[in-house]
């Protein structure tokens, strides 16, 4: 059988040890999913994968509002990053939460029904816009935004480390594209999606607590805001691999971003002589174009690059787009707090 994994080999689930193993057990018991390639590819950099999953789990599992609303959210903000992968899964999730009819009406590419809905996608698919979405008003109710954005932004960073290091393929042989495999999936995880979570539970597995201070404003006095935190602050560590040039080319590059996506001929991108920044780039504006050849002129023998150093990578590249997306959405925030 085919592995789903690009350019790591994740850490065998029965050797686990630690935080990584308390996040699968969580997944098992709360996501339905005991062995998703999602969190699985992580597993190498155990500092990545357990914030990675406090905000998914905070946000899109056990946030406000309706899980059919957030699963909207998450497969708009998985459709314009070119996610195929989350776009299938969000799919197959629709279906656990009971929405069949959703869920087919989104997998032949055609708008939903509801207004209500079909608003929702929208917004999540103008959050890859730096400024694109509006948050107020935003479609759902306002003491929502914490999920709700919450889940926008854990699938910008889900999205873009799925599209670098895993392949489209959610199950063997791409099965998933067939409705009635799509069906049989969603409704064997259904018991478990539309069960109630209590809050928080994911934070208690990050290796130190966050200090509310940093929590920035749209998400103040949510657990959500917390997992942000101490996601931002483990995958901006990845820095570390590249010099402080490298650095300031990543953030320069994602600074004139325009939320589309980068043209096949891409001036900015830089050339394989400066391996460390092309990837943290690609992985920020276009992870599903990294190759083989990409990781190779990064990772040669004569460093000592590991599966972890390359997740931690990805990582960095992936939140510095996240962080400009975020940022805006929290200056408009405060800037609205303090009109009102």
């Amino acid at each position: 059988m085919a592995s789903p994994f690009r350019f790591t080999t994740p850490v065998p689930h029965r050797s686990v040890t630690g935080r990584t193993a308390e996040v699968y057990s969580q997944l098992a018991d709360e996501f339905g999913i005991e062995r998703a390639a999602v969190f699985t590819v992580l597993s190498s950099a155990p500092e990545i994968l357990v914030p990675t999953w406090a905000l998914m789990r905070e946000s899109l599992l056990a946030g406000a509002g309706s899980r059919t609303d957030r699963e909207l959210v998450a497969y708009g903000v998985s459709r314009a990053n070119r996610c195929p992968f989350c776009v299938d899964a969000h799919t197959m999730l629709l279906h656990a939460t009971g929405d069949h009819a959703l869920a087919e009406t989104l997998a032949r590419g055609d708008t939903p029904r509801s207004e209500a809905h079909a608003r929702l996608l929208a917004w999540g698919e103008e959050t890859r816009v730096p400024g694109g979405a509006q948050v107020d008003p935003p479609p759902f109710p306002p003491a929502y935004l914490p999920a709700y954005y919450g889940s926008a932004l854990a699938f910008h960073f889900i999205n873009r480390m799925v599209s670098a290091l895993l392949t489209e393929n959610v199950l063997p042989g791409n099965a998933q594209r067939f409705r009635a495999v799509r069906t049989v999936v969603g409704r064997s995880v259904s018991r478990t999606v539309r069960r109630t979570l209590v809050p928080g539970a994911g934070l208690a597995l990050l290796d130190a607590p966050v200090d509310l201070r940093t929590v920035p404003s749209w998400a103040a006095g949510s657990p959500v805001g917390s997992a942000y935190v101490a996601l931002r602050t483990a995958a901006f560590l990845g820095a570390g691999l590249l010099d402080d040039a490298d650095q300031a080319l990543v953030r320069e590059t994602v600074a004139a971003w325009d939320g589309g996506h980068p043209p096949l001929v891409w001036d900015a991108l830089p050339d394989r002589s400066r391996p460390g920044a092309r990837l943290a780039v690609l992985a920020a504006l276009a992870p599903y174009r990294i190759t083989e050849d990409d990781v190779a002129a990064w990772r040669t023998p004569e460093t000592p690059f590991t599966d972890h150093c390359l997740v931690h990578l990805i990582a960095y590249g992936a939140i510095v787009a996240v962080d400009r997306l975020e940022s805006g959405v929290s200056a408009r925030v405060h800037t609205a707090g303090e009109a009102s």
